[in-house]
């Protein structure tokens, strides 16, 4: 895993724990990872398991999003236990995959407000035009796209790497100004477009996705945009700050506290998916534990 010496057969703690701080470091990456990789593990089973929901588009980009999520929160056993600096100059970094699967979800979510635009206020175009086949499509190309341009900067010379992070960066730039109209959009739609549909089942299943990709996309944007400036600050300014590690930079932490919010959101606005949730296994293992906890109370 080690991008900076792979002839090292060691690689040391994040923490040395010398300070009572450390040990709370600790403590948090170890939970924060269990429960990133439990919940989105949850959702992605849930609707892989379901058959209704694995048929509507909306679900489809909850399935890439978890996926995304699982992983990051795996990573996180990682890159948060372990001495790790990604980036440049890397330090027992992983050639930035790990932490690319930021990337990956943010283009997601930018495809998911579009589908979700396009359903509620072009919903003729979106029934003829917009299949299954075509949203799967939309899923798999955040993947092709952010790890081609990784294999592409490890291949290149140094200076050609350099240009195409930096052509990543204004990308990005790009992609979250478009977020953050198409969030501002997404409300006017609600408040407007669904009061003129008339009262039914699919009229609450648009309002519920709606609510859902705003409130998921603006949580999104909130835990990752510090760590965005910071880094635009270090390359553009080298006014930004350095931390010592992955497990001690506080923006990177808030980036990835988005691998437990965004499934908690989906489950939050989603009575038919935590239901799909419940039945995937929870349903056997909180009784259980139900059960456990009212025997040691008595």
């Amino acid at each position: 895993m080690s991008s900076s010496n792979s002839s090292a057969r060691f690689i040391p703690l994040s923490v040395d724990f010398t300070l009572p701080e450390h040990y709370l470091i600790y403590a948090f990456h170890i939970t924060f990872a269990t429960c990133a990789a439990v919940l989105a593990g949850s959702v992605l089973v849930g609707i892989l398991r379901d058959r209704n929901l694995r048929a509507q588009n909306r679900f489809v980009f909850m399935i890439n999003t978890s996926i995304c999520d699982t992983l990051t929160g795996l990573s996180v056993f990682y890159l948060g236990l372990f001495d790790v600096q990604e980036g440049y100059p890397s330090r027992n970094g992983t050639f930035l995959i790990l932490p690319s699967l930021l990337g990956v979800n943010i283009i997601t979510f930018m495809f998911a407000q579009f589908d979700r635009y396009c359903a509620v206020c072009h919903p003729f175009f979106y029934n003829r035009y917009i299949s299954r086949s075509v949203v799967i499509g939309v899923c798999v190309y955040p993947w092709v796209h952010v790890y081609a341009q990784l294999v592409a900067t490890s291949i290149v010379p140094l200076v050609y790497a350099a240009q195409i992070y930096a052509f990543s960066i204004a990308c990005l730039q790009i992609i979250v100004v478009t977020k953050v109209v198409m969030t501002v959009k997404l409300y006017l739609v609600a408040e407007s477009q669904l009061k003129r549909d008339p009262p039914g089942a699919e009229r609450d299943g648009k309002k519920e996705s709606l609510r859902i990709i705003i409130v998921v996309v603006i949580l999104f944007l909130t835990l990752w945009m510090p760590s965005f400036v910071n880094i635009i600050l270090r390359q553009v300014s080298r006014s930004g700050l350095v931390f010592r590690n992955e497990a001690t930079n506080a923006f990177a932490i808030m980036a990835r506290l988005n691998a437990v919010s965004t499934p908690a959101v989906y489950l939050w606005g989603s009575p038919a998916l935590r239901a799909a949730v419940w039945r995937a296994g929870w349903n056997k293992v909180l009784p259980e534990w139900t059960r456990s906890s009212q025997k040691n109370t008595t």
